[in-house]
């Protein structure tokens, strides 16, 4: 019997926490050898550091997508993605916002608090 409860109250958080969530940071990623896979992991580590330092859970969440998995097919279609491709999906209205240029930019010129601002004004953006 607790067993069941302690599931139920579970799902029942899970459920919620969702619900809550306004935005998500999908970042689309390919298996790529070597050098360019350094590089695409440091952009990758970037990015999700600042989705993580600027928004709490609730607000905005960093999650990879990885392009070659079966499983995310639909989701590489619907956003036209390739590797690096980075899309900010609103929960509340399904509206995407796609980001690669920004993340681009950043990758050519590394300057990350003007990476920040954008990528935090456009989660904002996406927010309301």
């Amino acid at each position: 019997m607790k067993i069941k409860i302690v599931f139920l109250a579970a799902l029942m958080l899970m459920a919620l926490s969702s619900i809550a969530q306004k935005s998500e940071v999908l970042y689309f990623k390919a298996e790529l050898p070597c050098c360019p896979a350094r590089a695409c992991n440091s952009l990758e580590a970037d990015v999700k550091s600042f989705v993580e330092s600027n928004f709490n859970n609730e607000t905005a969440v960093f999650k990879q997508i990885p392009i070659s998995d079966e499983a995310n097919s639909e989701l590489v279609k619907k956003y036209n993605a390739r590797s690096q491709t980075v899309v900010i999906v609103s929960k509340e209205n399904d509206k995407a916002i796609d980001i690669s240029d920004i993340v681009k930019k950043y990758s050519r010129s590394k300057n990350k608090v003007e990476f920040e601002g954008e990528l935090v004004a456009k989660i904002n953006e996406s927010i309301k």
